[in-house]
């Protein structure tokens, strides 16, 4: 795109600005996000620039001038070089440019239905047992005793991990998601995360040498028969696949499930009507996740100078895609701040990214979402919220830290009705 000498920098442009401190919830910002964003399609955060309109927000995650700040979740702990960084920026989260097209071409042929084929049936298994507990109780935590516990047995099914051993998985996953929290962490451990990530790693390579004479259907088989021109996937990349996937599919999961159960507990309508009409499942995840995501802004820099929205971003410029507020942009949705799992004909929304980092397993997200909200707005009658459930700030992964509910026990439905 050439560039406009007369484009104002987006620093001196007198565009709206957002004060929030860095421990403010989605709710906490909302009023005045929505505000600024009635003024601008752009804002000035505490952080720098912030993305609003939906439309820039689109334009902005495809757009490759502009890119994920390379370790950006090992500096907000103070760390920019090392073992662990060196490990982090070798992954598929951490590459760029033609590295990183490889390895998602790689990547996106092993994501087929014999893969996923199976995890219907885990899926069912899992949410069942998890209701099961607490159902004689009539009430429980939805954050600790159903969702925290709920995606690491699903990753360990996709990848063919045996049962026995899915708390090792949740266990590592524990420690090394510490490395890629955006949040400053007092609990960090650089030592400790590459002792966890260590043993994952040799865990993960006996399974391959395991599945390399006996290719069965599960995703690691799938890895290690993609191919693309001749190219294969090699044990280093194999075991920083699987630890990306238990990294990008344990967190965002649980924290969406707690939040798409919490806002679903909020509109005991919309509860009704998927417990009535499951086939609203896939629409219940997009709405649930536009109105109240658990990922709510993605980092960019401005990797050269660079005109964007009629402004000029100086390279090296942080900048912050605010995909809450976007995916409730008026100038888009009809009533946007309505929570509606019947919305039809509405664009797709921003929360799983876009361009050359759009969540690879968007579509698995998705699905273990569904099916978890199937069967909880089946079982469980009569729910409500019974107490606080404050969330964590939008910088980084949130969602509800607590969800305490209540339901009839007198209705509780059985597993197997």
């Amino acid at each position: 795109m050439a560039m406009n000498d007369t484009a104002p920098s987006v620093f001196d442009a007198g565009l709206p600005t957002i004060n929030y401190g860095l421990d403010a919830t989605p709710n906490d910002i909302f009023d005045d996000l929505r505000d600024a964003q009635s003024r601008s399609p752009i804002a000035i955060g505490p952080l720098g620039p912030e993305i609003l309109s939906y439309e820039l927000a689109r334009d902005m995650l495809r757009d490759s001038r502009f890119r994920l700040p390379p370790g950006i979740t090992l500096a907000a702990q103070g760390i920019t070089s090392g073992p662990l960084y060196d490990k982090l920026m070798s992954s598929l989260l951490g590459l760029e440019g033609a590295p990183h097209v490889r390895l998602r071409k790689l990547v996106a042929k092993a994501f087929t239905p014999r893969a996923t084929s199976r995890l219907s049936e885990t899926i069912h298994e899992v949410v069942n047992e998890l209701i099961d507990r607490v159902a004689d109780a009539g009430r429980c935590d939805v954050v600790t005793d159903i969702a925290r516990r709920y995606p690491t047995p699903i990753i360990c099914a996709l990848l063919g991990a045996p049962r026995e051993d899915w708390q090792l998985f949740a266990d590592w996953t524990e420690e090394v998601f510490k490395a890629f929290n955006f949040q400053p962490n007092v609990n960090f451990d650089e030592s400790e995360i590459m002792r966890a990530w260590g043993e994952l790693d040799d865990y993960v390579g006996g399974m391959v040498a395991a599945r390399r004479d006996n290719l069965t259907d599960d995703l690691l088989s799938e890895l290690i028969r993609a191919e693309s021109d001749g190219d294969r996937l090699n044990l280093e990349e194999l075991r920083g696949l699987v630890a990306g996937f238990l990294m990008a599919g344990t967190d965002t999961t649980r924290n969406q499930l707690a939040a798409s159960v919490q806002v679903l507990c909020e509109h005991p309508d919309q509860w009704a009507r998927l417990r009535d009409e499951p086939e609203l499942a896939m629409q219940a995840v997009e709405e649930s996740m536009r109105h109240s995501p658990a990922a709510c802004i993605v980092p960019r820099a401005a990797i050269e100078d660079a005109e964007f929205g009629g402004y000029l971003f100086p390279a090296g410029t942080f900048v912050l895609v605010n995909t809450f507020v976007a995916n409730r942009d008026p100038a888009i949705y009809d009533d946007a701040d309505r929570f509606d799992i019947g919305r039809k004909d509405v664009p797709a929304i921003l929360t799983f990214g876009g361009g050359a980092h759009y969540c690879l397993g968007a579509n698995l997200a998705r699905r273990e979402i569904a099916e978890a909200l199937v069967v909880l707005t089946r079982r469980l009658s009569v729910v409500h919220r019974a107490g606080p459930a404050p969330w964590k700030s939008v910088l980084g992964m949130t969602g509800p830290t607590t969800l305490p509910i209540e339901f009839d026990v007198d209705v509780l439905v059985t597993a197997d009705a």
